[in-house]
């Protein structure tokens, strides 16, 4: 077997995670490989804008997600390609009249985040990374194990008998990682009993950039803002519902789901007038004990998933890798190897509360919105009403999001 390959970083998982962690660290004098179980060769990015030419899973980005892109030189690419910033949110409760507004110029910003779609990051990302020549992308390439030196770091042995060492081993390789199953992570995780609905569709009235979101006690439905024409005007949905409505709801045509859709957002855009094909994913709660071992570090889905109601997910999965990147070239800087442990548990420190604040949040809201007892409907629609009428608190809850403390 001819030698391995060193490295001081291997990232396994070539999306928006593994991708923009690479392009991060690029620069800072490391040897970095990148590797991913798809072939990643050059692909063009449809340009129409018919319902069939948009990616069904977009990204509800934040201010501070957007300014980390454009600091991975990234952002300029998924502009000049196409997004929609959104500039308004109207969310709203289905049993009952509490509404809340947000917009933009409560707290004095241009956008509240823009709708991106996935493979338009992936691919802007992709670009820097194929540019720089400090980063080794070998894809298609599958881990078949990975265990820990004797010395110190990781070696990897890919399918086809190829073997790496590493200093650092980082997952980001999804929801369902390999590496963390592998490396014997413990997560704590459960069932939320609902899957995502995800699809493109034209709707009647112009979005006016806003964001929409009904909560039923079947799940939450967003119609998030895409790019159109004055003639044609598309968004994105996400529409959660309970295991056992959603095959039914997948098996309608498409005049059919036009029409239990426009049921289901109170026909707020006016007709649905065509849907894309439909996907279905499956939502599940998962968070792991821990996010770095000796030589091992998690970030965004291979370390934390949650529901998808408030499109936070891949933000904190950028800033997991912010906060990593920024540990890993201070830690170069001082002369600290990359997988040393007290280097990970800064990064750990740094990123758990957040993510633990943001998904007891999601989940609280998440089962808040399923209780129909007329106690609780009442004091939900109240809250609602309360704190649309309550400027301090709503501008608090809008800089969160948005990622602005």
């Amino acid at each position: 077997m001819a030698d391995p390959r060193r490295f001081d970083v291997v990232i396994v998982g070539a999306g928006i995670a593994g991708a923009s962690l690479a392009v991060a660290l690029s620069g800072a004098g490391l040897r970095i490989a990148l590797v991913e179980a798809q072939p990643l060769g050059e692909r063009t990015l449809p340009q129409g804008t018919n319902l069939g030419d948009f990616d069904p899973r977009v990204s509800a980005l934040t201010p501070r997600s957007s300014e980390f892109l454009q600091q991975l030189g990234a952002w300029e690419a998924i502009a000049q390609y196409r997004h929609c910033a959104y500039h308004h949110m109207t969310v709203w409760d289905a049993e009952g009249t509490g509404q809340i507004e947000f917009d933009r110029a409560e707290v004095g910003a241009t956008e509240l985040g823009h709708i991106v779609e996935n493979r338009a990051i992936v691919h802007a990302l992709l670009a820097r990374v194929n540019r720089a020549t400090d980063i080794s992308v070998l894809s298609p390439a599958v881990l078949q194990s990975c265990t820990r030196l004797a010395s110190s770091g990781m070696s990897l042995e890919l399918e086809g008998g190829e073997c790496l060492e590493a200093d650092l081993l980082v997952a980001a390789d999804g929801a369902m990682s390999r590496v963390r199953e592998m490396m014997g992570f413990t997560c704590r995780e459960w069932d939320y009993g609902h899957r995502a609905i995800v699809a493109t569709v034209e709707v009647e009235r112009p979005h006016e950039r806003t964001a929409w979101q009904r909560f039923m006690p079947s799940g939450p439905l967003a119609l998030l803002p895409l790019p159109g024409s004055e003639d044609h005007h598309y968004c994105s949905i996400v529409w959660s519902l309970q295991e056992d409505k959603v095959d039914a709801v997948l098996a309608l045509d498409d005049a059919a789901f036009c029409a239990e859709l426009e049921r289901a957002s109170e026909a707020r855009l006016g007709a649905i007038l065509a849907s894309s094909r439909r996907y279905a994913h499956p939502l599940r709660q998962r968070h792991a004990v821990d996010y770095v071992q000796p030589g091992v570090a998690l970030v965004a889905d291979a370390a934390h998933t949650i529901h998808p109601l408030a499109g936070q997910g891949i933000n904190l999965g950028l800033q997991d890798v912010a906060v990593l990147a920024e540990e890993i070239t201070a830690g170069r800087r001082s002369g600290v190897r990359p997988g040393q442990l007290e280097l990970l548990r800064r990064y750990q420190r740094r990123r758990k509360g957040e993510n633990l604040v943001m998904m007891s949040a999601m989940d609280g809201f998440k089962r808040l919105f399923e209780q129909q007892s007329l106690p609780l409907r009442w004091l939900r629609n109240v809250g609602m009403r309360q704190i649309d009428t309550l400027p301090p608190i709503k501008r608090q809850l809008m800089r969160h999001a948005m990622g602005l403390g």
